[in-house]
C-alpha cells in the first residue's frame, strides 16, 4: 500500500471508464494552423471526465486569443518555453510549468522562445477535442475561412476576441499574428 488513504467508492458514482494505454508517441496528429494537435485521450476513454492533447508550438506560433463557455483547460508545458496571458495576467512558463485556464476567462498561448515548444492540455469536461478535430479537417482543405472557424468555435462555446493588449504581445515575442489581428 502506498500509504495514501484509500476511501471506499460510493455505490452511487459511476464505474471508472476501461483501461486505456497510449503508447509514447501513439496518437493521430494533425495540423491547426498555427499549432499542431496530437491526440491522446478522447471523452470515450475517460467516462467523458476529461480529454487530453498534446500541443506543439512552431517558434513564432500564437493561438489566437478566445475563452471557452464549457470547459476548463489545464497545461502543462513539456518542451521550450510558452507563454500564457488569462485575464490580466501573463507568465512564461519552462518544461514542467503548470496553468490553469478557467472557463469564461479570455485566454491565449504563444511560444515563448527560440527553439519548439510543447505542452500537454487537459480539457475538463471533454468534448472539446472534437473542435480540434473538426478544424484540422478545416485546415486540410486549405487555409478555412475565418467565418468558418467562428462558426465553428460557438458550435463548441468558443469565443474569439481581439484584446488590445495582443499587439503589444506579438511584438514582444516575434509571433506570427493571427488572420485579422
Amino acid at each position: 500500500m502506498s500509504g495514501i488513504d484509500q476511501e471506499p467508492r460510493p455505490a452511487d458514482l459511476p464505474a471508472p471508464p476501461d483501461l486505456t494505454v497510449v503508447q509514447p508517441g501513439a496518437g493521430a496528429v494533425a495540423d491547426l494552423g498555427s499549432i499542431g494537435v496530437a491526440f491522446k485521450l478522447w471523452g470515450r476513454d475517460t467516462g467523458g471526465s476529461v480529454s487530453i492533447v498534446e500541443h506543439p508550438f512552431p517558434v513564432g506560433a500564437l493561438v489566437p486569443p478566445h475563452l471557452h463557455t464549457r470547459e476548463d483547460e489545464y497545461s502543462i508545458v513539456t518542451e521550450g518555453e510558452i507563454g500564457f496571458r488569462s485575464g490580466d495576467r501573463e507568465v512564461v512558463l519552462g518544461a514542467g510549468g503548470y496553468i490553469t485556464k478557467p472557463r469564461g476567462e479570455l485566454h491565449t498561448m504563444w511560444n515563448a522562445g527560440q527553439v519548439p515548444a510543447r505542452m500537454i492540455e487537459v480539457i475538463s469536461p471533454a468534448g472539446f477535442e472534437h473542435f480540434f478535430r473538426e478544424l484540422a479537417e478545416m485546415v486540410g482543405d486549405g487555409p478555412p475561412a475565418p467565418d468558418a472557424v467562428f462558426a465553428l468555435g460557438a458550435a463548441y462555446g468558443l469565443q474569439f476576441g481581439r484584446p488590445d493588449w495582443l499587439p503589444d504581445v506579438i511584438a514582444r515575442y516575434g509571433l506570427t499574428p493571427p488572420p485579422g489581428a
